[in-house]
This record gives structure tokens, sequence and C-alpha cells, in this order.
């Protein structure tokens, strides 16, 4: 085969040495440690036999700081995914890798893998913080729910959410001291379903105390981990915040507002979130599109950001990426599979959810199409096929600049409702034939 990086090198990564091959005989195979003074040696060593083009695997953690040492340093570095690179034959050493991994890219064969860029990584880098502590969070609070039941405290039969402000009062007064039903059932919220009486009859308990510093314990990590998800919330807004100042042309752009769109409220707390991400994505108003809330948005921009959909040419590369798309293996002309390949990420994950919301609207032109999926294949295959849909419709309107115009208007529940009242109004009209001329005699 043609060579086509003669200037090619490969490094199998590891956890405390990295391997590697600047050619394919056992003495171009050199073993270097993973310290700084280590990687700046790998630097030196390929620069010394004229490399200028580097492949390596994407393995754990580990690749992060030699890549970015390798940038810094002037290489063209190819990161791959393991999978391309496990074909080697024989008994498999670290050696072999190395050579392995520099003759595939000397000859062309191996492709880079997605990557963000810096401003991306960096809030990426905040948001994944935060989507761990939020799962922490959710941990603390099916344990507490447990010490409840341990405690004979039915909360969770009579509050729609123990974590919602009813339940965190109660739990509050309890890890005090009081357990006293009657007092406790006066923390009920209005908005609360079920009675003062109800309630006071659910929080009978038997206080043992071992289920009680149970409960303090959890109800003590879930508080902590509120105030860690204040701070990662207040750090996202001064990074996007300081991006916007940093480009004043973005602060042109102006949307429409929406109400209509709640808030989850495990989402971060931006400020004015929809003016700023209509203006960090130059003005392509992705909180249009139904189902598509704002933790989806923000998913989007920490995970791939607006320019990394220019890495991609066609939406369909976009979504074959984001593994939406079925897999089709072909032989003799006959479709031997055609299943969605395995794996995920977290905006794979945002996109499912957002499907998921989407079948549960009603008259839109996405839940129509999820109907229709989902009565001829199922809710699971629905919801694949309406995240890939939303996938083609997110890289159209970034990329090409426009705006979201689905054949079938979305009216939130408030339109609907005035819709049906014109509606009524024209019947009344025609029923007792008034015209519009004899209405405006009457208003003047």
């Amino acid at each position: 085969m043609e060579i086509i990086n003669p200037n090619a090198a490969g490094i199998d990564i590891g956890s405390k040495s990295h391997y590697v091959a600047v050619g394919q005989a056992l003495e171009d195979v050199q073993e270097f440690g993973v310290y700084a003074e280590d990687l700046q040696a790998i630097c030196q060593h390929l620069k010394e036999y004229g490399i200028t083009s580097v492949a390596m695997e994407s393995t754990g953690d580990y690749w992060q700081n030699l890549f970015t040492e390798l940038i810094r340093h002037g290489f063209e570095v190819v990161l791959c995914n393991g999978k391309f690179t496990k074909n080697a034959k024989g008994r498999k050493t670290d050696v072999k890798d190395a050579r392995w991994i520099q003759k595939l890219h000397s000859l062309g064969l191996l492709t880079s893998s997605f990557l963000p860029d810096e401003t991306t990584e960096i809030l990426r880098t905040y948001c994944r913080q935060r989507s761990n502590l939020v799962n922490q969070a959710s941990g603390a609070s099916r344990k507490m729910q447990k010490y409840l039941k341990f405690l004979n405290f039915r909360l969770d039969v009579v509050v729609k959410d123990i974590c919602g402000q009813t339940g965190l009062a109660i739990i509050e007064d309890i890890c005090k001291g009081n357990h006293n039903p009657e007092s406790l059932a006066e923390h009920r919220h209005y908005n609360c379903r079920k009675s003062k009486q109800e309630i006071a009859k659910a929080l009978h308990g038997n206080n043992r105390e071992d289920f009680l510093f149970g409960l303090k314990q959890e109800f003590q990590a879930y508080q902590f981990y509120q105030k860690q998800i204040q701070q990662c919330d207040k750090e996202i807004d001064k990074f996007v915040q300081k991006y916007l100042k940093d480009h004043p042309e973005m602060k042109k752009f102006k949307t429409t507002e929406k109400p209509h769109k709640r808030q989850n409220k495990n989402a971060a707390t931006i400020k004015d979130f929809n003016q700023v991400a209509f203006q960090y994505f130059n003005g392509v108003d992705l909180l249009a599109i139904e189902g598509v809330s704002h933790a989806t948005v923000l998913s989007i921009m920490s995970e791939i950001g607006p320019h990394g959909f220019e890495k991609f040419k066609t939406s369909k590369e976009f979504v074959s990426w984001l593994r939406l798309a079925p897999n089709n293996k072909i032989s003799g002309g006959k479709v031997l599979s055609s299943k969605v390949p395995k794996g995920s990420n977290r905006l794979k994950i945002a996109l499912r959810q957002a499907a998921n919301a989407i079948g549960n609207l009603k008259d839109t032109h996405l839940s129509d199409f999820f109907k229709k999926i989902a009565f001829k294949k199922g809710r699971q295959a629905a919801v694949s096929a309406t995240a890939r849909k939303l996938g083609v419709i997110i890289w159209t309107m970034i990329t090409k600049k426009v705006p979201y115009q689905p054949p079938k208007e979305y009216l939130f529940l408030d339109q609907k409702r005035k819709l049906g009242i014109v509606k009524r109004i024209k019947k009344q009209m025609v029923k007792f034939d008034i015209h519009r001329e004899e209405l405006d005699l009457l208003t003047t």
C-alpha cells in the first residue's frame, strides 16, 4: 500500500509509561514515562526523527496531557478510537501496539475522533461536574426516602416529591428533633394536594435513633450537594457571560420571550438563558423547537459547541457520530443488519430525553412523527428516530443559520385556548348572522 504519511509516529498510551514508535524496527520503539519532563522528552525525540504527524489511542484519560503537549509543540495529532487499532496478529505487547499504530497511520488508515474547541471544553468541564453533583444529590434523596420508610414516615405517599418545598421543610424539622405529626404537618405548602390532617397521619413514626442518624446524615449530604450545584451554576453563568462579552457582535441578536417553556428544578439557573442561548449560537433559536428544553440546549453548548458542527460535512455524519443512525451491513445486495450501533454520549442522551418529551405533546409536527413511528415499531424505536430527526434539524439550523420552520405550527396551551375562543366566536357570528362591519360600528 502507498505511504500517505511518511513522517508518522505511533504512540501506545499507558497509565505508567508511553511507547513511541517512529518506524517498524524494534530499535525504533522507545519507552517513556508519564511525568511532565517525560512528555517533553517525547516531543524532543519526535523532532529529532523529523516526525510531523502522530497517532495515538484515546485510552481512558491518560492521553490528555500528552495530547496537549504535542499540540503545543506543533505536531499534527490523530486521536483515534481504540477499536480501529485492535487487529494486530499474534501476541499482544505494548511494543507491537505502538508499531501497529505507526504502520496504520503511515498508510492513512486512521481517522481522528471529534474534539471540541477550548471554549467548549472548559464549559463541558463545568457542566459535567454539575451533572455528577446532580446524580449524587439524587442518590442522597433516594437514601433519605429509604430512611423515612424505615422510620414509618410515609412522606412519599402524601407529597409528590420529598425534596420539594413541603418535603424538605418536614425533613429538616425531623432532623432537628421535632417528631410531633401535627406540628410537622404545619409545614404543608398551600399548593400541596393533601390536607394537613392526611399529612399528619403519614408522620407517625417509630423514632429509631439509628435511622434518625442516617436520615440526618443524608439530609446534610443533600444540602451540601445543592450548595455545590449552585456554585457550578454561578461558574457556568460567569463563563458564558464572559464569552459573550469577549464577542460583542453577538449582543445584537435578540429573540422572542418563551414564558411557556418550563424550566426543570434541576436545570442550571442561568440569567435570561433564552437570550443567552440565542446569542451564543449567533442568532439560531434552538428553544423554538418543541420538546427542546433549557437542559438540552446547555448540553449542546457544552458537548459540541457552535463551532463543533462545522467538523461534520453533512447531517448524516453528525447523527452517525451520535450513534443515532442505523449501521447498515450489506452483502450481495442484501441487508444483513440495520441496527443502531451500541454506545452513548451525553448529547445523545439529551436528545433522546427531548424526543421522549416530544412523544407526550399533542398536535405538533414532531409529535405526529413520533406517534407514527411508535404505532409501527414501538415507543423505544420512536425515541431513537425522533432523536435522530432532532439531530438533523439542529445541525441544519446551526450550520446553515436558518430558523426552525415546521410544516405544522406548534401552539402552547394558552395559544390553543385563545384559538378555541376565536373559533367559538366565529361560529356564534355565523349563527346569528353578525358581520365584522357591524362589530366595528358597535365598538366605535
